[in-house]
């Protein structure tokens, strides 16, 4: 039988290119070789397209990785895509990965691929528009306020002044359009709103301002199987920090997750599900994403951070769970693959 093709898309020009090359690097070790033949492509930082020999997943960096490019690789065109792979498993983030740019030229090359459509994965990567979509289905999400560049550059005596009248301190101020917590700042103080409104707009054209939230941080990986999308688990999340800061996330032991969570009861950890599946559903992701949140102190749940993709590295919520759910990193692979063909061969027109 002939193997399908599975051309892992990873790499990228955001700022999150190294959690792209170690979730790639995960997801090409853990393929069935009985079932698929890996093509790993390398998506440089200037967006032009590798395929790299397996020698160099294994590289440190995407640095060391563009080192070995013109003499280890082959560059193709994005048209050719289709004569290397027959489906795509997307493991790039940020900007251009999460965002529907791959998705969209995918989508033009007929070539199917993990993951929510080009809509639904932009509404994804955008706080701002994420939070008016959620707000209008009746999901609750944290109070916020958009400061664009230009309001900041023409009006930021009367903008300062806004922001210090609609939120107590601690807030926290990050661009709209990154992740990782990439841009984020914890503002403390009068003094320190400059500086996190310029570290936040370093990143992006807008940035927001966000209240601070007390109580307990979740993340629910939720994926879709014939047609069907369920929560495979609850992880419960205390960072070492003041906040989920990037070396939270991704550096060893800077972090404490319960998968099953342990201090969110039962009956608080059903309405969250519930919430995580009414916030899938009306993003319109499809195949899979990632839903984080908060359960406050006085019990509400808060929806502060869908994503169209998760971080697929060994540790990640996406493994952590799925093992939880009784499903080896092989396993849940193949079922991403599986399902998105399925998605993709039933749709009509763009997904």
């Amino acid at each position: 039988m002939k193997k399908l093709r599975i051309g892992i898309i990873l790499g990228g020009m955001s700022s999150e290119r190294e959690v792209s090359l170690n979730s790639g690097r995960n997801v090409h070790d853990n393929l069935d070789p009985e079932l698929y033949g890996a093509v790993p492509i390398f998506m440089d930082a200037e967006g032009r397209l590798w395929v790299i020999p397996w020698q160099l997943i294994s590289q440190n960096t995407t640095l060391d990785i563009s080192d070995h490019l013109e003499g280890e690789a082959r560059r193709i065109a994005y048209e050719d895509l289709k004569r290397e792979i027959d489906f795509a498993f997307i493991s790039l983030h940020g900007k251009y990965g999460d965002d529907g740019c791959i998705q969209g030229l995918l989508e033009l090359l007929n070539i199917p691929y993990t993951g929510p459509g080009v809509l639904a994965s932009a509404l994804g990567m955008d706080k701002h528009l994420q939070q008016k979509v959620l707000m209008s289905e009746g999901i609750d999400v944290p109070r916020s306020m958009v400061v664009t560049a230009w309001d900041w550059r023409e009006r930021r005596e009367a903008v300062q002044k806004e922001i210090l009248e609609r939120f107590s301190f601690p807030f926290f101020t990050k661009p709209t359009r990154e992740g990782s917590s990439v841009g984020v700042t914890r503002v403390d103080d009068p003094a320190g709103l400059a500086a996190g409104i310029d570290a936040a707009l370093q990143w992006d054209n807008a940035a927001l301002v966000e209240e601070y939230l007390d109580g307990i941080e979740f993340s629910a990986i939720v994926l879709e199987d014939d047609g069907e999308a369920r929560v495979l688990e609850l992880t419960e999340i205390y960072p070492q920090s003041a906040y989920y800061t990037y070396d939270d996330k991704y550096m060893p032991g800077r972090c404490r997750k319960f998968t099953p969570p342990k201090n969110i009861p039962r009956e608080t950890a059903d309405r969250i599900r519930e919430s995580v599946l009414r916030a899938y559903h009306a993003l319109g992701f499809r195949s899979y994403g990632r839903i984080d949140g908060f359960c406050l102190k006085d019990g509400r749940i808060l929806i502060t951070d869908p994503n169209s993709s998760s971080g697929m590295a060994p540790s990640s919520f996406f493994f952590e769970q799925a093992a939880s759910a009784g499903l080896l990193p092989g396993m849940i692979i193949s079922a991403l693959i599986r399902n998105a063909l399925a998605i993709h061969r039933d749709k009509k027109g763009p997904l």
